[in-house]
């Protein structure tokens, strides 16, 4: 956080700094300044549903079979710079939005791009929404811009019938052109049931997983474990 201008005078008349060496401390205080408050921006903008989620939060020896040197190689942006894409899969209760939402976080404030964050059942319903409106494809428009667009939950909702269309749509407009991570807690091969068009999935699929790094969840359930310890704790007491 930068220094106020207040702050830099009192430190300029006790280490009696140069004139130059004044002005330059306050330039550079401005520019931190604006920094801060581009970051704070992008993060609202993100519309995360837990901004608050960090890699620092999470308990990774929890699950030990996740790719933790996946997960952090991903939240320096390295995926996003290159238009490559992202699945998190895993039963409920594994931390994939929480990584999913604190990996988004790790790319605004490293990188300094624009993330969107959605759930997939608000998403469809958007969509669905907007085609009835006239406006689907301005509202994919903007879903096509963002360099990072998160997808979160896939499969705990039902979905609209026109999901598995729209969602193809998104993904071949997103294609090598930006990143799309989803977060699911079905397998793959369950997607063609799940959306209700095997022939979308298929094509959906084969784009999503050309410049793929997917993460394994589970089996474990942090949910699982809180009731157990609670549990625990109440037999105890």
């Amino acid at each position: 956080m930068a220094a106020g201008p207040a702050r830099r005078v009192i430190q300029a008349q006790a280490e009696k700094l140069a004139p130059l060496d004044f002005l330059s401390a306050l330039v550079n205080d401005e520019l931190t300044r604006r920094s801060d408050s581009f970051i704070q921006r992008r993060l609202k903008q993100g519309a995360f549903r837990d901004a608050g989620k960090t890699l620092d939060g999470f308990d990774f020896d929890f699950n030990k079979k996740m790719n933790r040197r996946l997960v952090f190689e991903l939240a320096t942006g390295g995926f996003v710079e290159r238009r490559e894409d992202a699945l998190f899969l895993g039963p409920p209760g594994t931390g994939r939005s929480h990584i999913a939402q604190a990996l988004g976080r790790a790319v605004i404030q490293s990188q300094g791009h624009r993330v969107l964050y959605r759930e997939a059942h608000h998403l469809l319903e958007e969509l669905a929404e907007a085609s009835l409106e006239g406006t689907r494809r301005q509202k994919l428009d903007a879903l096509t811009g963002a360099p990072l667009l998160i997808i979160d939950d896939l499969g705990m909702r039902k979905l609209p019938a026109t999901a598995a269309e729209d969602l193809l749509e998104l993904i071949m407009r997103r294609y090598e052109k930006a990143s799309t991570l989803i977060t699911s807690n079905r397998p793959v091969e369950d997607w063609g049931k799940l959306l209700g068009d095997n022939a979308a999935v298929a094509a959906m699929l084969d784009r999503l997983l050309h410049h793929a790094h997917v993460v394994q969840f589970g089996p474990r359930s942090w949910r699982t474990k809180g009731a157990m310890e609670l549990r625990t704790s109440e037999s105890a007491g």
